[in-house]
């Protein structure tokens, strides 16, 4: 916030309470005259007055601003907590509580897929036969295997199958390939691949690398004649053999016991192999569903990957934790969005990422508003498309909430604040141990005082949020992931007080006064340059509006001899229409110099990861180098602001330092 934006707050607060105080003082001397009560009239304007002075009367306008908000987050927070707690209690874990969801809605349909569905009933049979079949081919309790397979309706039901002889089941993304692949199976020490017809060529590739794993190739029902990888078990054909009803002879698992792994897609690096317990399976569609005050009568469209968290946990434990029915879509379709939840009369739906922006860049037609979606949850809906959404799709509210798949800090935007993503109360923050600490920027380092403890941020101090972990509260805990060097990495001591423990999201956020958080950026995608920070994300921002909402990726580059790093700017344009004269315009007014990208590259097609989000890594090592790629790359002229075909001679004399910048 602006030192002008600050100062105007400030002067309208205390208008506010000004009148405030006036009001209460002439109903205070009137009940005197009236009533003469003189005490009580005297304690009252003692009270008053003592929170009147200092900085108190702007916690009394706080309060009054924001108590009906925080009254609503209070009890959906001692909601969640409170059944997690019951639950953990009776020992309840993903299994025994869809064994009683299934009892009680055996017909309803459970999750739906074009023209195919399974009830309730069928899932629960079709899950049955898959522990029977892998119990029969020797897998023992703690063994991992890995689901390598698009979404449709019987991919919840083979791990929750496996769930049953308490097999640990790894979510594999459909899109690795190659190493990546042998990575993410090497991670989690996977005794075998459960992989879908769809995915037998990915296999193929690496079968002489997993030569010594068991192979078992599911056939969806509608490809049923596919034909079987050499080498790999026809799983669909021999579960037609094995028993549809409940092994009864199993150990229980407990709450805190390991169900699966999700692997962060990230946009860096080979993924890591995140532990989701029972217990968080449980708590996560739990405490979206508290959130968005949804009812077992609500149908979610859930057109996102099941081997993620939104899709898989957020979204599919709808169905096996609240008895929803959900509607799934094997690959999402901006186009189809509106009109599959019309056709499936969804109530509610999810997005990620650059989804919105997306169903935004969809010519208008009939099915915008004529759907029944009130509610919309996920995460990542840009502020600047915000309003515009709203009012194009007829939604009434947007629970854009905060999350990792990992973590414990999550923050829900309970009243649709406008670009909001959660908030936390000013008063009774204790409640919920999240904290945002002072940090370079830059690099990510958390700044500690002379104590070595971490610096608390104010309000518009941008600043690292931290989650306390707290191994005794569920919803509090860090389970980590399989590689416990990756999980050190993420924790973070002697944050408030000695030996205290705490979740480093590596996002760095930002807090108003009334204790709205509004994303600013990750850490290490901040740069600074000619002696100013930029924030990625905002550039973004501004960049995607100028060109009509195409993907845009912003990133720093290094240039020879040059402190700091220059903004660079990839943008997918596969319909070659972007005007680059418009678009410098566009820059030279809405961002100060320093912000504006110095060089532009132009993509073929969106970098994106399976979860909608911009990879970076390796538009970062090509940097601006046109011998790099066959991709065209743009140089802001300083003198003309027009950006300029990157020529090798030009490359050369901007790394030699013969272009002034």
């Amino acid at each position: 916030m602006s030192a002008k934006t600050e100062v105007r707050f400030k002067e309208a607060e205390e208008q506010k309470l000004t009148i405030l105080t006036s009001i209460g003082v002439i109903i205070a001397v009137l009940s005197w005259l009236a009533y003469g009560y003189p005490i009580i009239v005297g304690l009252l304007a003692i009270t008053a007055v003592y929170l009147m002075t200092g900085d108190r009367y702007q916690w009394v306008y706080i309060w009054i601003k924001t108590y009906k908000r925080d009254t609503i987050g209070l009890r959906v927070l001692l909601a969640t907590m409170f059944r997690i707690w019951v639950w953990e209690r009776r020992g309840v874990t993903v299994v025994t509580r869809w064994a009683e969801v299934a009892k009680m809605r055996p017909d309803k349909k459970a999750f739906v897929m074009g023209d195919r569905c399974l009830t309730f009933r069928e899932g629960d049979e079709f899950s049955n036969r898959i522990a029977w079949y892998f119990r029969c081919q020797g897998f023992k309790t703690g063994e991992v295997i890995a689901l390598f397979m698009e979404t449709q309706p019987e991919y919840v039901f083979i791990w929750l199958g496996l769930a049953k002889i308490r097999v640990t089941t790894a979510l594999v993304n459909t899109n690795l390939r190659g190493a990546q692949l042998i990575h993410c199976l090497k991670i989690a020490a996977c005794k075998a691949v459960v992989f879908g017809d769809e995915m037998a060529g990915a296999i193929n590739e690496i079968q002489h690398e997993i030569r010594d794993i068991p192979l078992f190739q599911f056939n969806s029902p509608d490809r049923h004649s596919a034909p079987i990888l050499q080498g790999a078990a026809p799983l669909a054909t021999e579960l037609v053999e094995m028993s549809s009803d409940a092994l009864t002879d199993v150990d229980p698992a407990k709450p805190r016991d390991t169900l699966m792994y999700i692997y962060t897609s990230g946009t860096t690096g080979f993924p890591k192999a995140a532990i989701i317990t029972n217990i968080r399976y449980l708590l996560i569609p739990l405490g979206v569903h508290n959130s968005g005050r949804l009812t077992a009568r609500d149908v979610i469209y859930d057109p996102l990957p099941l081997h993620h968290t939104a899709g898989g946990v957020l979204g599919a434990g709808q169905c096996l934790i609240l008895g929803c029915t959900v509607v799934l879509r094997k690959k999402f379709s901006a186009s189809n969005y509106w009109s599959d939840a019309a056709k499936y009369g969804c109530t509610v739906s999810q997005y990620i990422g650059e989804i919105c922006r997306y169903l935004l860049t969809v010519p208008k037609g009939p099915h915008d508003r004529a759907h029944n979606v009130k509610v919309i949850v996920g995460n990542g809906l840009r502020p600047q498309i915000w309003q515009e959404f709203v009012d194009r799709f007829g939604v009434e509210r947007v629970l854009e909430f905060y999350g990792a798949t990992e973590g414990n800090s999550n923050l829900v935007n309970l009243d649709s604040k406008m670009g909001a993503i959660g908030f936390l109360s000013r008063l009774v923050s204790s409640i919920y141990p999240l904290t945002l600490v002072k940090c370079d920027e830059i690099t990510g380092d958390i700044l500690r005082d002379e104590n070595g403890r971490c610096i608390t941020c104010g309000p518009h101090e941008p600043g690292l949020l931290l989650g306390k972990i707290d191994p005794k509260k569920a919803i509090l805990t860090f389970s980590g992931y399989a590689d416990k060097t990756a999980s050190e990495k993420k924790m973070v001591r002697n944050v408030k007080v000695e030996n205290d423990c705490y979740f480093n999201t590596g996002d760095i956020l930002v807090m108003d006064h009334y204790g709205y958080f509004y994303f600013k950026d990750r850490t290490g995608d901040t740069f600074r340059w000619r002696g100013e920070n930029v924030s990625t994300a905002e550039v973004e921002g501004v960049i995607s509006n100028l060109v009509g909402l195409k993907d845009t990726v912003v990133y720093g580059v290094t240039i020879p001899n040059m402190e700091g790093k220059a903004g660079m700017a990839a943008i997918a344009d596969p319909d070659n229409k972007l005007n680059l004269t418009e678009l410098a315009k566009g820059l030279t007014s809405a961002l100060p110099a320093y912000a504006r990208p110095l060089f532009l590259r132009i993509l073929p097609e969106p970098p994106l990861t399976a979860t909608f989000k911009l990879k970076k890594k390796e538009l970062i090592e090509q940097s601006y180098n046109p011998s790099l790629n066959s991709d065209p790359i743009y140089f802001l002229d300083q003198k003309t602001e027009s950006y300029v075909p990157v020529s090798e001679k030009l490359y050369n004399d901007i790394v030699q330092g013969n272009v002034k910048l």
